[in-house]
């Protein structure tokens, strides 16, 4: 009888993940183990505490990408290893940046001619950080060059996100952020004269309001900049904080004029992570013309190989979400960006009559103008049995995440709630949550006197 032995490299390679030794205790949190252990394991271990994470599918908090195309991810695996920033060794990553550059300088209508100049950024904070600093440094050369002091710029908006507010204290800028008006939920341009002087690096629009997602009056305000000069001769410039709403209005609100059309404006940013459809971890700025790029904040590397430029806040970055975002711009081209947020718009205003018709509701923004999204209120908050912030408990029983949280000053006594309508959120997905949020309201009107819900027991 022949002798057979058995290989323990074959046994090991079939050992159940769960019986290995790794998975005996508990993952380590503070210290790390003293020996290797299978890939396998860890990587089940790990995904097995992902999965505690609430459903990306069911947020409707972010404006950030959650789902994407299969040939995204496999884009995404050949960029891992590519730094973005190292344009010398990766030449043809980098050619994909300065592509999209071009692409959304068309798409924002650059002037023919103008050389308009941008680049990528790890996303619309970034971004915007960057467009900041361009608009300081050139306020502080006009106000050099006239022999002025520099010492005390300022910078004028409405209820921006919280990236403008780092800025401003990272960079020293006073922020001067105009409280909303009883009936408003962004700048209004009549309110600029107050707050703007020489001392003002800029103004910031707001092409999608984080808390209500409507559009702020580019032209108009551009229209009252205008008068300002005229009457005082100060030239205040507009930068366009586009993160949701300029891979939006493009395609939806084509007439709109808050892009590069309205002369005043200077610089625009946005997040591609956000409806620009790309994986996270992507923004671009782009500036009318290299002018208003001072070339004091550009930096020329030589040592990775080359002499390159290179304007950001960090200097290692992979290439994978730039190069995604230039397959989600040729895979879709105008007519299909136009076709989904055509689409997400009409989810929205659908959601936006099932929520006026709930009751107790009164819509802040319905979907039509700006961001394919809702937002709204309790209409009688004082006499309410229930709160938006216990609204947005009890839809959590249901995988539901729906933000509740104030408006800024001078409306923050007012709460709402606010869902976004991102490529990937349908309408089968969106009638599901407002049956849960009728449900949900329902519960909630019954008051805490109301008697237990019975439910069935286990029969197993």
């Amino acid at each position: 009888m022949a002798l057979h032995e058995t290989r323990r490299e074959a046994q090991e390679a079939f050992a159940d993940l769960y019986a290995m030794p790794v998975t005996a205790e508990a993952l380590p949190k503070n210290r790390m183990p003293d020996n290797s252990s299978d890939p396998r394991a860890i990587r089940t271990l790990i995904q097995d505490e992902l999965e505690l994470d609430g459903n990306a599918a069911q947020n409707l908090a972010t404006f950030c990408t959650t789902w994407s195309d299969p040939e995204v991810h496999l884009l995404m695996d050949a960029g891992l290893s590519k730094n973005m920033i190292d344009k010398d060794e990766y030449p043809q990553t980098a050619e994909i940046e300065s592509r999209c550059v071009q692409i959304l300088s068309d798409l924002w209508h650059a002037p023919a001619g103008s050389n308009a100049t941008g680049c990528s950024t790890t996303g619309s904070s970034e971004a915007a950080m960057l467009g900041g600093m361009a608009l300081k440094w050139r306020w502080r050369e006009r106000m050099r060059a006239a022999g002025k002091p520099t010492d005390r710029p300022n910078l004028v908006c409405g209820p921006v996100q919280v990236c403008w507010e780092k800025f401003a204290r990272y960079f020293d800028v006073e922020l001067r952020q105009i409280p909303l008006e009883p009936d408003a939920t962004g700048l209004r341009p009549h309110q600029l004269r107050e707050y703007v002087d020489e001392n003002t690096i800029g103004v910031v629009a707001i092409l999608g309001v984080t808390y209500t997602c409507d559009y702020e009056p580019v032209q108009a305000m551009a229209d009252e900049l205008d008068a300002i000069q005229e009457d005082t001769g100060i030239d205040v410039p507009l930068h366009i904080d586009a993160a949701s709403g300029g891979f939006v209005a493009p395609f939806i609100q084509p007439d709109l004029a808050w892009d590069f059309r309205v002369p005043r404006v200077v610089s625009i940013n946005t997040s591609g992570h956000k409806y620009g459809m790309a994986p996270l971890g992507v923004g671009w700025v782009i500036w009318r013309s290299p002018e208003h790029l001072p070339d004091e904040l550009v930096f020329k590397v030589s040592y990775l190989g080359g002499d390159m430029p290179t304007f950001a806040l960090n200097f290692s970055r992979p290439g994978g979400s730039v190069i995604a975002q230039y397959y989600i711009l040729l895979r879709l081209g105008r007519a299909g960006f136009r076709h989904v947020y055509e689409a997400a718009g009409a989810t929205a205003r659908a959601l936006g009559q099932a929520i006026s018709e709930m009751g107790p509701f009164t819509l802040l923004y319905d979907g039509e103008g700006g961001l394919p999204a809702v937002s709204w209120t309790l209409t009688d908050p004082e006499n309410a049995p229930f709160t938006l912030y216990e609204l947005t408990e009890r839809l959590r029983l249901r995988g539901w995440q729906v933000p509740a949280y104030p408006l800024p000053p001078a409306r923050d006594e007012t709460v709402i709630q606010r869902v976004l309508i991102r490529h990937g959120i349908t309408p089968d997905k969106i009638a599901l949550l407002t049956d849960d949020l009728d449900a949900a309201v329902k519960h909630l009107l019954a008051g805490p006197g109301r008697a237990a819900t019975p439910r069935p027991s286990f029969h197993h």
